[in-house]
């Protein structure tokens, strides 16, 4: 009977594993091996105090790292078919197990997330392992432990094997669970069992007692097996025993051999520790040759190189290229990169010390050579012969170039070598150089200034008869600017050039051009045509010469690159000051100022050179503008082409800073031409005594308009002529206003009506666009001004009939009625038949003629208005008649009263006066 007992027990809890285990397996296959998860703990539980509907609560870990520990709810699925997860947890979220009681056995447990779960197991048992899976879990995993409260301290610690209490987070995951995976084979079999047991999923009980008997009958089996096959046992262990017989022979054979070869070892060690001697003994050897194939290559100069450094000819081609040969490789060895250790050598200290003294030797030559070059020529007097001749031409230096860039890569070598001596060669050129080109520019300058003011007639007598030579032309000059090269402002030469006709009347049309000393009627276009060409001239040979210069530096001394360079330049210079000469040093800082790119210094270099040009041609400008103010047009246009020329080629050039710098002088000397010009309108007087006619600052515009539209025809600078377009135009308009409202001898519609009308021809003519609303304007005063002139000129003739018909307008307008008037005593046919008598066609032609001749002694002759007015009367007293007899047809009905003359007869009268005069 206990015997029957315990084999009922042992079934009861075989078919409960088998069922979990069942479920188990399949949970794994359908859910958790699909999303690369492990199941390690499952229990079987429903919701405390609630209906039962059982489901799984499952501990899962993934199995990709990092590791993610999980608790899953699953349920199985409505039909029944198949399980699901319906609710996943993180264990990091857990911070509470409650298992209720820990003495007593109680299913129930509670899990502590966000919330309070309740959980009642189908068991105390799978409560007790699932806790220990959860404990196992959170003591590997989780670095926040959870705290399980209510749970006996035995449960916890048979969870931890003996010995591995401390180490179960270094366990392996197997430990965590009893628990294998099934392998496929395993898996294939058992399925191969189920299929023959049809019962085996409906009857798990069955299935279990049938898998019993069979493990039973297999046991048994192999009891009798093992018994059958003692014999053979016996067999085996004989076997066993001569086999270890064998091997105790063999070791005692290979112990013997053994202490043979143990001599042998020691001789093979003896040579391999010389080869190995030996072959560190080769490596060091091929070291060193390397070492010294090394020195010998690259800190070896020749003979030749040492020859040409030391002696060799710095004037020939061919000695100057030896010696850039020679520098390029000395300059090679001093800079090649030593290795350590080899600055210690003697014999490299001994190279090393070569070098440097025959870089001293080549460096000093090299820069003696150079500074007697620069010194010579600039003293070089040949290249100033060209003032003899008086032409406007500059000397070129090309040849002189061309025969120093040949040492462009010894400087490029002496600059990377010797700083101090590339400086001092620097401001050795820079410093002859502009002595040369000082004496050439003041020279080209004086010229220039004598044919300039030689484009006056008295000019040109006077100088034609100057003597050719150095010392006249010096006189000459000094005497128009001055010692300095300035104007001066004296009464020496300059007064000497007013024509002697100066007490003679001038013309009122030039009279602007009348500037200074010189006579305003000498300024021919012809003498302006020659002041443009020689301002060309000079501008044109100023711009090569510059740019020859720039470009010869950057290439001579190697500026191209952008490095820091220290200004070789900073010289103390003398300026000119109003008190005289005064030196002026600049502070030490100016010295050893960096310049961040070496435009700069060529920049500074050429203002050095050239410092005299920015004065000469602001004295040329200067004289330009005294002789004759209209030339600061040809000079802005010219300076702005040449300005515009110098920023595309290099914006920051000092041609194009210098040229910008005079560009705003000459901007300056036109700003004040224009100023000029306006405030002698406001200072023109009209004589009391004559007629107005055309006014002097009118014409004197349209000489200035026509002068600028041939000058600045596709000019750069065209903005500046239209803004003193504007501002001429606005002050002629507003003077002519003030002439005719102050006019007395002649009317003021007649002084505004000429002169619009020149003003409207003039731009008509010369189409300015922005003049369009100047010129529409014009037109505009010129119309209504002649209207005004017609209409007031024309009541004199019919005086009588004008305020006869006035007074019967004045009645109609007081609200008489039209045929009425005839009725009022003053208006009455009687009335007017005697004044229509007054004016009998005699009478009309005679009132006609004189006022003929009042229009012809008012209006002047040089506009020929005088018709165009005749025939705007004609037309406005055909329209009075006409207005006259509409009114007589009006107010005189039937009265048969008609004027003394016809249309016919005025158009008569009008043309035989206009043809008599």
């Amino acid at each position: 009977m206990a015997k029957g007992g315990a084999l009922h027990t042992t079934g009861g809890s075989t078919k409960q594993v088998s069922t979990m285990t069942a479920i188990k397996h399949a949970l794994q296959r359908d859910i958790f091996t699909p999303n690369d998860e492990r199941l390690l703990g499952i229990v079987n539980v429903c919701k405390a105090g609630k209906k039962k509907k059982n489901c799984f609560l499952c501990a899962t870990v993934s199995t990709e790292r990092p590791v993610q520990v999980k608790v899953v709810k699953v349920k199985k699925s409505d039909k029944g078919d198949f399980y699901k997860r319906q609710q996943t947890w993180e264990l990091r979220d857990l911070t509470e197990v409650d298992a209720k009681d820990a003495n007593k056995e109680n299913p129930e447990f509670d899990l502590h997330f966000e919330k309070v779960y309740r959980w009642l197991a189908s068991s105390t048992a799978e409560k007790n392992s699932f806790i220990s899976c959860i404990w196992k879990l959170n003591q590997r995993y989780l670095r926040k432990k959870v705290e399980f409260v209510n749970v006996s301290s035995q449960l916890l610690e048979e969870s931890v094997p003996s010995g591995e209490s401390q180490s179960v987070a270094g366990g392996d995951e197997d430990a965590l669970d009893d628990y294998q995976e099934l392998s496929t084979r395993e898996e294939q079999d058992i399925e191969g069992m189920m299929e023959v047991c049809e019962y085996a999923i409906s009857n798990a009980e069955a299935f279990a007692e049938q898998l019993s008997k069979e493990l039973q009958v297999l046991d048994g089996a192999n009891i009798q097996s093992i018994m059958a096959s003692e014999k053979q046992v016996n067999i085996l262990m004989q076997l066993l025993d001569e086999a270890l017989g064998e091997v105790d022979t063999i070791e005692g054979k290979l112990s013997s051999y053994e202490e043979m070869l143990q001599s042998v070892k020691d001789q093979m060690d003896q040579i391999s520790q010389s080869n190995r001697l030996i072959q560190i003994s080769n490596t060091n050897n091929g070291k060193l040759l390397d070492e010294i194939q090394f020195l010998v290559n690259y800190m070896d100069l020749s003979k030749g190189h040492i020859r040409a450094l030391q002696d060799g000819d710095l004037t020939s081609p061919k000695g100057i290229e030896a010696c850039i040969n020679a520098s390029e490789a000395l300059l090679q060895c001093m800079n090649v990169a030593l290795r350590p250790g080899h600055d210690k050598l003697s014999a490299v200290k001994q190279q090393q010390l070569l070098f440097a003294d025959l870089r001293d030797t080549f460096a000093r030559r090299l820069t003696n050579h150079l500074n007697n070059v620069f010194v010579h020529q600039g003293h070089d007097q040949s290249s100033t012969l060209s003032q003899h001749t008086a032409e406007l031409t500059l000397p070129k230096h090309n040849p002189l170039h061309r025969d120093l860039l040949r040492y462009a890569k010894l400087m490029e070598w002496l600059k990377n070598t010797h700083r101090e001596k590339y400086e001092g060669l620097s401001r050795t050129y820079v410093d002859y150089m502009s002595r040369l080109y000082e004496r050439e520019i003041k020279d080209f300058f004086e010229i220039a200034k004598i044919k300039m003011a030689g484009t006056t007639k008295e000019a040109k007598g006077k100088f034609a008869t100057l003597p050719r030579k150095e010392s006249a032309l010096k006189q000459e000059t000094e005497s128009l600017h001055g010692s300095s090269g300035k104007l001066t402002g004296s009464t020496s030469s300059l007064n000497k050039l007013t024509v002697q006709g100066s007490n003679s009347r001038r013309s009122q049309s030039s009279s602007l051009l009348d500037m200074g000393n010189m006579s305003a009627s000498d300024l021919d276009v012809a003498d302006r045509t020659k002041f443009d060409k020689i301002f060309e001239q000079v501008l044109s040979e100023l711009e090569p010469l510059c740019l020859a210069e720039q470009d010869f530096i950057s290439k001579f001394f190697k500026l191209q690159q952008h490095l820091t360079v220290t200004p070789p330049l900073a010289q103390p210079e003398a300026e000119e000051t109003d008190g005289g000469m005064s030196s002026r040093v600049p502070p030490q800082a100016e010295h050893r100022h960096s310049f961040s790119s070496e435009k700069d210094l060529v920049r500074l270099m050429m203002n050095k050179i050239f410092q005299s040009i920015e004065t000469e041609l602001n004295s040329l400008i200067a004289l330009g503008d005294k002789i004759d103010s209209f030339n600061s047009l040809y000079m802005l246009v010219k300076m702005s082409h040449h300005v515009w020329t110098a920023e595309n080629v290099d914006p920051a050039s000092y041609l194009s800073t210098t040229l910008g710098n005079v560009l705003v002088t000459v901007k300056r000397n036109f700003d004040k031409c224009i100023s000029g010009q306006i405030r002698q309108m406001e200072e023109e007087k009209i004589s009391k005594k004559s007629k107005v006619g055309i006014l002097p600052f009118v014409t004197r515009f349209e000489e200035f308009a026509e002068l600028a539209e041939t000058i600045f025809r596709n000019a750069e600078r065209r903005g500046d002529l239209d803004k003193a377009y504007v501002k001429l135009i606005r002050a002629v308009f507003m003077n002519v206003e003030k002439v005719a409202n102050e006019s007395q001898k002649t009317p003021r519609d007649v002084v505004m009506m000429e002169n619009f009308h020149h003003i409207f021809s003039t731009l008509s003519r010369l189409k300015i666009s922005c003049l369009d609303t100047e010129r529409r304007e014009a037109k505009h005063k010129y119309t209504d001004h002649l209207q005004s002139y017609v209409i007031n000129s024309l009541g004199q003739p019919l005086e009588k009939l004008n305020h006869f018909f006035e007074g019967v307008e004045a009645r109609v307008a007081q609200g008489v009625r039209e045929e009425e008037v005839s009725y009022q005593l003053a208006f009455n046919k009687q009335e007017l038949r005697k004044v229509i008598k007054e004016y009998p066609g005699k009478e009309v032609k005679k009132g006609l003629d004189n006022l003929y001749k009042k229009v012809d002694k008012h209006l002047c002759e040089e506009e020929s208005l005088l018709q165009v007015v005749w025939h705007s009367m004609q037309d406005e007293f055909i329209r009075q008649y006409k207005h006259f007899e509409d009114l007589i047809g009006r107010c005189y009905p039937g009265s048969g009263i008609t004027m003394e003359f016809t249309i016919q007869d005025m158009l008569e009268y009008f043309s035989s006066i206009a043809q008599s005069h």
